[in-house]
């Protein structure tokens, strides 16, 4: 396994930034929902590493983003907002107590829950910043729903490529 430095770091961020607006911002299923895989390193960063480090690289990955698609700061909050609850969301899809995080002890259905609450509040950050009305509001939680469901194919994809590990 590639060890991880600050140097690596910011190189993954760089290439998710690259990624999500020259290749997936271009793509549009259905007509209407683009797929956001760059969350996955907030997902996926090592769990014993500084935290504080971690909250100033989500931040920077959201801001990536932010400045291509010019929207003030909605994914940057997001980005954050879900790093910095990573380890309840992890809690919650596992049911543990332990101050110790693994994704090596997680079963599929685990593991799959865990992915699907942090895109979905992620999206549910961002949308509901960029879109705000109560009189759209079921129209942007369907939005959220659909733009969640798709993202986590993509990032399903991208467990099953690059081969992260959990308990089956």
């Amino acid at each position: 396994m590639i060890s991880r430095t600050i140097f690596t770091d910011i190189l993954m961020i760089i290439f998710l930034i690259a990624l999500q607006i020259f290749v997936l911002n271009k793509i549009m299923l259905f007509g209407e929902y683009i797929p956001v895989l760059y969350p996955v390193f907030v997902m996926f960063y090592p769990f014993f590493r500084n935290k504080y480090q971690f909250l100033a690289l989500s931040f920077l990955l959201g801001l990536g983003i932010d400045s291509f698609l010019y929207t003030w700061g909605i994914n940057a909050f997001a980005t954050t907002l879900i790093a910095y609850f990573r380890t309840v969301i992890f809690r919650t899809s596992t049911e543990t107590s332990t101050d110790f995080f693994s994704f090596h002890s997680l079963n599929w259905s685990q593991f799959l829950l865990f992915i699907f609450l942090s895109i979905f509040l992620h999206q549910l950050v961002v949308q509901y910043l960029e879109f705000f009305k109560l009189t759209r509001f079921f129209e942007i939680f369907i939005n959220v729903l659909a733009t969640s469901g798709i993202s986590f194919v993509f990032i399903f994809l991208y467990v099953l490529i690059f081969k992260i590990k959990q308990k089956t």
